[in-house]
């Protein structure tokens, strides 16, 4: 290839960069001995491309730092709209919860409070089912 072609020169960039985009849609580590592996160029010039160094780091910054777990490609990650959209769902969910927490809480006081009623008042004629415990003075 001719350095003063600029046609060719384009698309080996091309090339270049959807190579880099294959690996991370393949879920492939990134990294420019890799990359320069899979487009088949030098690291050193990977390294005096701007946009393609640029792109090389973002994509290996952004890689899981444990070892051993496969990470995901962007296509396959949450977009920020998903995400806010989950979280929207999740405090809906949660106030329904909360009102739901409230409303059992109330009913169980009621209740309570119905036992309690009963246990000391009694029917007509009843006596309380339970002594009352004698009040303890200050010690």
């Amino acid at each position: 290839m001719r350095a003063d072609n600029p046609h060719q020169i384009v698309t080996a960039a091309r090339r270049r960069t959807t190579a880099t985009r294959r690996m991370d849609n393949a879920g492939q580590a990134i990294s420019f001995d890799a990359v320069a592996r899979e487009a088949q160029v030098s690291r050193s010039w990977l390294y005096n491309q701007p946009d393609l160094r640029a792109e090389i780091e973002r994509l290996r910054a952004r890689r899981d730092p444990v070892p051993g777990r496969q990470r995901l490609p962007d296509r396959q990650r949450a977009s920020d709209t998903s995400l806010l959209r989950r979280l929207e769902v999740m405090t809906q969910r949660n106030r329904q919860l909360e009102a739901e927490n409230r409303q059992l809480r109330e009913a169980l006081a009621v209740a309570l409070g119905e036992q309690r009623a009963a246990t000391i008042i009694g029917r007509p004629g009843d006596t309380p089912r339970k002594k009352s415990q004698p009040v303890i003075g200050p010690c």
